[in-house]
């Protein structure tokens, strides 16, 4: 019998494959499924992008391997668009990493940082790829809960002392998925001090830096609480601004150690990304953001139509300030099993919706719709569901 090793028994389940499975079932039943389980944009990537990639599939010059140097572009690019943006200065050389999506980064990290049994501290709820990261290298877990009258914000006082004393990496991710929290600039601050002062890698993944509403303080990166760049490393997207989730495109800029170590890890498992996606990806950054303003325009206007619906049937929910989710407790008879809850919905209506448990322990009574679709289906999806909670 073949042996496999321990460490992908935690890996087993994933909240996104277990809803993937669950679709299909329903859908070869007959169901027609209306999808707001996965945060995969079904919005359309700006034309200008698009043609830099279709030039460069013309060009024999980038059908090569993708060596670190061939990546240099693109890094001064990024570098550019974050000191624009924040207004720190970053090097392209020593501390911004490009990556196969930044959840290749999230994911690897833990190899450069942890030793078996170290730990690390994260977010409960909290994006699968940062767990499965940590077991991969062999780390153990100290799931920090984000709770509604703690503005979904994790209470480091709360953190056992023997715990801090073998931990290595502290991971936040705000704007929040999927709670949709989101973080100020003195809480950053507050993530700085703390992983100073115990000598902690500060990981902060920032999917949604550009996905956030009307009336809502743009989100703060944690290099601005870190500006000498100390102890933080920041994960930055295509796939949520830009829409280019399928180019799978992203990058890291921080401490030029932890991305030395980072590149070390993705040596040996990766060349980079297709060098005519690199140069959308400098369209992107670089070029006029109009499409990302667009972007945002309408995930604002499906969240207000959602949480709309959502009301005309009973359910309240609260209208987030950033991401393109809606983070919804669940009526008080399906509290405690938002995994039968998200079966039984997508069985009996064709909608499917992921289970908060999938996030963590302390998402358990919440699920997330995300808002990939136009208006009409997603009123049609309240009504569905308020169908199935009138029959339940």
């Amino acid at each position: 019998m073949i042996q496999f090793a321990n460490r992908i028994q935690p890996l087993a389940s994933n909240v996104f494959a277990d809803m993937d499975r669950t679709k299909t079932e329903a859908r070869n039943k007959g169901k027609d499924i209306i999808d707001l389980s996965l945060g995969s944009s079904d919005l359309p990537v700006a034309e200008h992008i698009i043609k830099t990639i279709e030039k460069a599939l013309h060009d024999r010059a980038t059908y090569g391997y993708v060596l670190y140097n061939a990546t240099r572009e693109f890094r001064e690019t990024a570098a550019k668009w974050y000191s624009d943006r924040f207004g720190i200065a970053v090097a392209p050389d020593t501390e911004v990493l490009q990556l196969i999506g930044s959840q290749e980064g999230t994911a690897h990290l833990p190899l450069a940082i942890l030793n078996p049994g170290d730990f690390a501290l994260l977010l409960d709820p909290g994006y699968p790829s940062h767990t499965g990261g940590v077991y991969l290298a062999g780390g153990q877990i100290y799931a920090m809960p984000l709770l509604a009258e703690n503005q979904f914000l994790p209470v480091f006082a709360d953190i056992p002392d023997s715990v801090v004393s073998q931990a290595k990496m502290m991971v936040l991710s705000y704007p929040h998925n999927p709670t949709t929290g989101t973080a100020t600039l003195s809480f950053f601050q507050e993530a700085v001090a703390f992983c100073q002062e115990h000598n902690l890698v500060l990981v902060h993944d920032f999917p949604y830096v550009d996905i956030f509403f009307e009336g809502t303080l743009t989100p703060p990166s944690i290099l601005q609480a870190d500006p000498h760049k100390t102890v933080s490393i920041e994960f930055f997207t295509m796939s949520k601004s830009y829409n280019m989730g399928g180019f799978r495109l992203g990058f890291a800029i921080g401490n030029k150690e932890i991305i030395k170590a980072l590149r070390q890890i993705k040596a040996v498992i990766d060349f980079n990304q297709y060098l005519g996606i690199l140069k959308g990806g400098i369209a992107a950054l670089s070029g006029s953001q109009e499409c990302v303003t667009e972007t945002v325009n309408t995930f604002q206007t499906r969240r207000d139509a959602l949480i709309t619906a959502l009301h005309n049937i009973g359910w309240e929910v609260e209208k987030p300030q950033a991401t393109m989710y809606l983070w919804a407790k669940l009526p008080d008879i399906w509290r405690g099993n938002s995994v039968e809850f998200c079966t039984q919905l997508v069985q009996e209506t064709g909608v499917a919706l992921s289970p908060g448990s999938g996030f963590g322990k302390s998402g358990e009574g919440y699920v997330r719709f995300a808002l990939v679709q136009e208006p009409a289906l997603l009123e049609l999806a309240a009504i569905k569901i308020s169908e199935f909670l009138e029959k339940i």
